[in-house]
């Protein structure tokens, strides 16, 4: 199962930085992060968005890459075609992050503020709970149970 992160920061790297420590987490402790999102808005009020592929849209790619290499000899633009149907099947079926949720999120950003978006799967919560210890943010909305988030929260103060 998935568990979706939203966390807000009043500074514009603060998200970048805890993302920084998730990845870590993601080599070191096994996390599985399957999508991943970070907006900052600048003093002027513009908006940034860095949202990185979806697991799903990566596999997806991955194997209509492989299929379209073995069909290579037939049509020899099929390891781009299959790469690109890949991808697009892959981030039908693992959509990640919703991006409404996103701009739902960016519209109560202040400027100067950022915010990191985590759709993790498997790894021990408590790892990434403590990796945002350094960190001063604000919950916005997770799918992990009451006290892991409990702590999540007091963890960013």
């Amino acid at each position: 199962m998935s568990d979706l992160i939203a966390i807000t920061f009043d500074g514009p790297d603060d998200a970048a930085a805890a993302m920084h420590s998730v990845r870590s987490l993601e080599h070191d402790a096994g996390l599985g992060l399957e999508d991943t999102a970070i907006v900052t808005r600048d003093a002027g009020g513009k908006l940034h968005v860095k949202n990185e592929m979806s697991s799903g849209t990566e596999t997806g790619a991955a194997v209509g890459a492989m299929l379209g290499a073995l069909l290579f000899v037939v049509f020899p633009l099929a390891i781009v075609g299959g790469a690109v149907i890949g991808g697009l099947i892959g981030r039908a079926a693992a959509p990640g992050i919703d991006g409404d949720f996103v701009k739902q999120v960016e519209a109560d950003l202040p400027a100067g503020g950022s915010a990191l978006f985590l759709l993790t799967k498997g790894g021990d919560p408590g790892l990434l709970i403590a990796a945002m210890r350094q960190y001063k943010g604000r919950v916005v909305q997770t799918s992990l149970d009451s006290e892991e988030e409990q702590a999540l929260r007091d963890s960013l103060k």
